[in-house]
């Protein structure tokens, strides 16, 4: 393995680390309806569990409120008992075959908890990345033992994983402090 290797390898696994960690957020709640809120949900359908987008069509009627259109009439109940039991809080209601998922306006209270919890996965997306410019900075050191390549190559190239380090820190700031000022909207 090269250096360059290293770098573009330490790069792609960072920004997977980034991309996960966008996807996380999309699942968090914030006092608008937000059809990936629905994503975790599993329904039962002809004896397996699969997500609720493959049985149904999750869409925003308005900014406070989801609705899911099941594809079979006999999914209805199924998809509504998927969601109530689920552990987001929500209560759907059913209009003929359209169900309604209303979004529940969030406590000052509960909105200090969730941005607790957007702080807490930035935090640990920071922790993946720092742990992947560590083994980096190892497999280099272990090109130095191995004689292929030089000290002056060490430094320049652990000069370079920093600097990526601190570039996807500072996105994960941002994206943290994006979250918590959408969750803390009114």
């Amino acid at each position: 393995m090269t250096i360059a290797d290293i770098k573009q390898t330490t790069q792609g696994k960072m920004d997977q680390s980034i991309a996960a960690f966008k996807t996380n957020l999309t699942k968090i709640r914030t006092g608008r309806a937000n059809p990936a809120l629905l994503d975790s949900v599993h329904v039962e359908y002809y004896g397996s569990h699969v997500p609720l987008s493959q049985v149904a069509n999750v869409t925003l009627l308005d900014a406070r409120t989801i609705s899911v259109q099941p594809w079979e009439k006999n999914m209805g109940a199924k998809i509504e008992k998927a969601i109530r039991e689920s552990d987001l809080g929500l209560n759907p209601a059913s209009l003929g075959d359209l169900i309604r998922v209303p979004m529940p306006p969030m406590s000052e209270e509960r909105r200090r908890e969730m941005t607790k919890l957007v702080r807490h996965e930035g935090e640990a997306t920071k922790i993946a990345v720092r742990n992947l410019r560590r083994e980096a900075n190892d497999a280099i050191k272990k090109l130095v033992k191995d004689k292929v390549a030089t000290e002056d190559d060490l430094k320049r190239t652990e000069a370079e994983i920093q600097k990526l380090t601190d570039k996807h820190i500072t996105d994960i700031d941002a994206l943290v402090a994006g979250k918590e000022k959408e969750i803390m909207e009114v």
